[in-house]
């Protein structure tokens, strides 16, 4: 039996190649490869001896030969083939172990030129990768180190490796060969916005329970290549497996808490927030967050941007909370929430606020792409319409307007001292999303309705949306404004000396 072996990444290869060797199969390496089996003591054919030929072009060309490849792409069972090799004298492989230069990392890192990230593109590597799983009938291919003990366990036992086993080597083969073009591919394009063809590739994270229902089956993927995902650097220290509805609620609730500087509070409730609160500290913020809506609250995501200290780590060990994501936690907090036997308790120890500049949404047979909506609130290109504003109302349509990028549309937020206090959220209607939002208030904070103030994400067709609002006591409106019937609305806010600022700019989230 004989093995070809490449690698960049040693990993594991120590154990594996000399795994192989005990076993009785012949090594045949590749430069820096071969040096070092050779200096495990290991016996091993240079690629160089093999095809009389040395590498050229700084190393650019060395296993790009018909030695190699026709050892490679060899039918066992084609006479024709097996003639072929015995004509030219070639011996065929039947393991190959490829792993590919690092493009991802190395093109990724700052200062590295255009060229240094060029010769980080492997060529001879994944030909001998593709053909070997191309030849999975005959021949195994190995790329990643994850599957060396795997696959040494399975010669030891049978002699051989089973077909079945192959063949999903040559799916791993394959899939890693695919994102590898993907990642040069979204390289090259990325002065381009939006390619002809544009390419991702997806490598499994988590494999979940199930999906949005118990019947459908789920995992959990990051892209390939970007800086930070969902779960980067999160640690779980307490609870349950995360289940799919777990990490779309999260998504939207790391999301949001990224606005703010401010020790703030996010909580989440199918995808939408139903609690959002800055404060002096992050137990005033989440004092705040829960007092917006706290039947919504019930079997919330809880996300804060400061640590838990041992006093919100009571009250929130008091509440039903599904998922708790915060920077850290004080022993005495953790301890009563570990009371909670189900609590998902998430570190977050990523410390890079980097934002997807793309986003994607699933559509039958395909994806609408567009840029993500990462517009941050200018004050300065903002007009007031109508009214006049103090500070504090100011902070408070900003704080609201931020809070309502991350609403689903028909999206409606009613703010009061640094807090949500009314979210209308996915309505057909926007005078609906009003009225819900109006409703949530008087629900849980009706004295703060008086002088609150309302974002909405878009502008308003009719006048009767803010006339709800104005009824209700809110003192001022932030809106994009572009309706055909502005006037109206304008009217209706400033008969009732009502402060309305125009953004210019709206934050659907469909």
């Amino acid at each position: 039996m004989r093995a070809l072996i490449s690698t960049y990444d040693k990993s594991g290869l120590d154990v594996f190649a000399r795994g192989l060797a005990e076993l009785g199969w012949e090594l045949v390496a590749s430069g820096g490869t071969a040096t070092y089996l050779e200096e495990l003591g290991l016996a091993v054919e240079h690629v160089e001896a093999l095809t009389d030929f040395p590498e050229m072009l700084g190393g650019r060309v060395k296993t790009l030969h018909p030695r190699i490849h026709a050892g490679i792409l060899a039918r066992r069972d084609n006479e024709g083939d097996i003639v072929t090799l015995e004509e030219h004298g070639i011996a065929p492989f039947d393991l190959v172990c490829i792993n590919l230069y690092p493009f991802e990392q190395i093109s990724a890192q700052k200062g590295i030129t255009e060229m240094e990230a060029v010769e980080m593109i492997d060529v001879g590597g994944p030909s001998m990768l593709r053909g070997a799983a191309k030849n999975f009938a005959h021949v195994a291919p190995v790329c990643r180190p994850e599957r060396y003990g795997f696959v040494l366990d399975e010669l030891r036992k049978n002699g051989a490796l089973s077909l079945e086993t192959r063949r999903e080597l040559a799916a791993e083969a394959f899939a890693t060969s695919a994102a590898y073009e993907v990642a040069i591919a979204t390289w090259f394009s990325e002065r381009e916005t939006f390619p002809d063809t544009h390419v991702i590739a997806l490598e499994k994270v988590l494999d979940l329970s199930y999906g949005e229902n118990p019947h459908q089956r789920a995992a959990y993927y990051a892209e390939r290549g970007a800086r930070t995902h969902l779960l980067s650097r999160v640690e779980q220290l307490h609870g349950k497996a995360l289940s799919f509805n777990n990490l779309n609620d999260l998504s939207a609730a790391r999301m949001l808490a990224r606005e703010f500087t401010l020790p703030a509070c996010v909580i989440v409730k199918h995808a939408n927030p139903c609690g959002v609160g800055v404060g002096a500290t992050i137990e005033e913020a989440y004092d705040k967050a829960l007092a917006s809506d706290p039947t919504s609250a019930y079997g919330g995501i809880v996300v804060t941007n400061r640590e838990v200290d041992a006093t919100l780590g009571e009250k929130l060990a008091e509440q039903f909370v599904e998922v708790l994501l915060a920077p850290g936690y004080a022993d005495i907090a953790l301890e009563a929430l570990r009371r909670k036997q189900n609590v998902r308790i998430l570190v977050d120890g990523e410390r890079r606020r980097d934002v997807d500049v793309r986003h994607y949404k699933r559509v039958l047979g395909g994806l609408l792409v567009q840029d993500r909506d990462i517009e941050t609130e200018d004050r300065a290109a903002m007009s007031v319409v109508c009214g006049e504003l103090t500070e504090a109302q100011w902070g408070d349509l900003l704080f609201a307007w931020r809070v309502c990028r991350h609403v689903r549309s028909n999206a409606i937020v009613i703010v009061a001292g640094g807090a949500t206090i009314g979210i209308g959220a996915g309505q057909m209607s926007r005078v609906d999303a009003v009225r819900i939002a109006i409703e949530k208030a008087r629900g849980a904070q009706s004295e703060l309705l008086g002088g609150a103030v309302l974002a909405s994400d878009a502008f308003f067709p009719f006048a009767d949306g803010p006339e709800l609002a104005i009824e209700a006591g809110v003192k001022a409106i932030i809106q994009p404004g572009g309706s055909v019937r502005d006037e109206e609305v304008v009217a209706a806010a400033d008969g009732a000396g009502v402060a309305m600022v125009a953004t210019g700019v709206r934050h659907f989230r469909h």
